[in-house]
């Protein structure tokens, strides 16, 4: 059930917007795209009355990269190469998102034990791409120790990543109805888990939270600037964390269950697992860092649910061979196996379709992430179109800047936590 946050003790004036009372003499400055404060290739245009922001056109298109195009040129599994690079932040998130669309046009449900891996995975994601976005945040108002804080985290989870599946940071882990391999040693990646989640994940979130909870000047930075109500919250189409920050109480796992937040998710009876959705009402920076803390324990207890339950049998769904890559023994070891791998891969030869359309959406670090998927039969896409958060969150920062101060500018931007490649259109 959703719960409310209670706001952190302090007594700070919200800043407010710019009345009418402006003097006239108005200038024009661009916000990038090529400043470090963007963390990437993004550009907004303001308009300033002194320091203050009167006007923000957020503009797109410096790194465009033709993800929804490319997706009408691969097949169903080559494709999930393409989502690693769309929120590069958390990939697997990205993979889980684009295999679960998938799967639901071809209409495959996938092994148990493949959903707790995904739910792990994509739980520790969200772990990664919130430290990451809770400490670049608060290097906006200089707090570097905390961005030291924030990564040191990343780099275990990264290590489990690569231990799973070969690969740190373009994992291209999920794979049509299950995965590229199943875990090389289920012990030892329990035990990798378990040390992240019990002994080294709680006390770095507390010293992180405690350490900018108790910095004055994040305070004073963070507090009631960029405040958003809920009704506006939900008019631009916010989602994620900056909706819940202003007391909009929607999370894709709650409300369109999949993977093991359904109820017997194993066709054994199992129950979902449970979680509470943190709730702030102050919208502000300060309100987005608070929710991205909580989601963080959050996420913790879910993997504890899961690590020592995770189902035995495949990770893959019984399919025909033919559409899927062999392992790498038989790829090496065997004519058949080179023959088949080099079919998939260099002919392009691969899952045939239905002739069908469908949408799915999880609920990734940033909000909701969505893809919609029209299969013409063939095997490959005829249309491949994502609802990715950084997109429509990026949309509400004109709202969401104007009437502050040209200080204000990168913390605002930081709070939203844009991935530049998720604006790709």
């Amino acid at each position: 059930m959703p719960y409310e946050i209670k706001p952190h003790d302090v007594d700070i004036e919200t800043t407010p917007y710019l009345d009418d009372h402006s003097s006239g003499d108005l200038w024009t400055l661009n916000f990038g795209p090529q400043h470090p404060a963007t963390h990437t290739t993004l550009r907004v245009v303001l308009e300033l009355d002194g320091e203050r922001v009167v006007r923000a056109v957020p503009h797109i298109g410096y790194l465009h990269s033709g993800f929804e195009k490319l997706g009408e040129h691969h097949n169903y599994d080559q494709y999930v190469v393409v989502t690693d690079r769309m929120n590069y932040v958390s990939p697997m998130a990205n993979n889980v998102a684009w295999h679960q669309a998938v799967e639901r046009l071809f209409g495959i449900e996938i092994t148990p034990r493949c959903k707790a891996l995904r739910t792990i995975q994509a739980e520790l994601a969200r772990i990664q791409d919130h430290l990451l976005a809770v400490a670049a945040n608060a290097l906006e108002v200089g707090a570097i120790t905390a961005f030291i804080y924030g990564y040191n985290e990343r780099e275990l989870i990264n290590d489990i990543c690569e231990y799973i599946c070969g690969h740190r940071f373009t994992t291209s882990w999920t794979r049509v109805g299950g995965l590229n391999q199943d875990l090389p040693d289920e012990q030892v990646y329990k035990r990798m888990v378990h040390k992240l989640v019990d002994d080294l994940l709680p006390p770095a979130i507390d010293d992180l939270e405690k350490l900018l909870n108790n910095n004055r000047i994040f305070i004073d930075r963070t507090h009631g600037v960029s405040a958003i109500s809920k009704e506006e919250a939900v008019a631009w189409g916010l989602t994620g964390p900056l909706a819940r920050a202003s007391g909009v109480r929607r999370d894709q796992r709650k409300d369109d269950p999949y993977l093991c937040f359904e109820n017997n998710w194993d066709g054994q009876g199992a129950s979902a697992v449970q979680f509470k959705v943190p709730i702030m009402e102050s919208g502000d920076v300060y309100g987005r860092f608070r929710v991205r803390i909580e989601e963080m324990k959050q996420s913790i207890e879910i993997v504890r649910q899961l690590i020592d339950n995770i189902p035995e049998g495949s990770v893959n769904v019984f399919v025909d061979e033919k559409v899927q890559l062999p392992n790498k023994g038989e790829v090496y070891g065997s004519i058949e196996g080179l023959i088949q791998h080099f079919e998939l891969v260099m002919t392009n030869r691969g899952w045939e379709a239905p002739v069908n359309e469908c949408y799915a959406a999880t609920e990734a670090p940033n909000g909701e992430l969505g893809f919609y998927v029209v299969g013409d039969g063939g095997p490959r896409p005829w249309r491949s179109r994502c609802r990715p958060p950084s997109f429509v969150n990026f949309g509400a920062y004109r709202k969401l800047i104007e009437g502050h101060m040209l200080s204000d500018v990168p913390v605002v931007m930081g709070s939203l936590n844009i991935i530049a490649a998720e604006l790709d259109r």
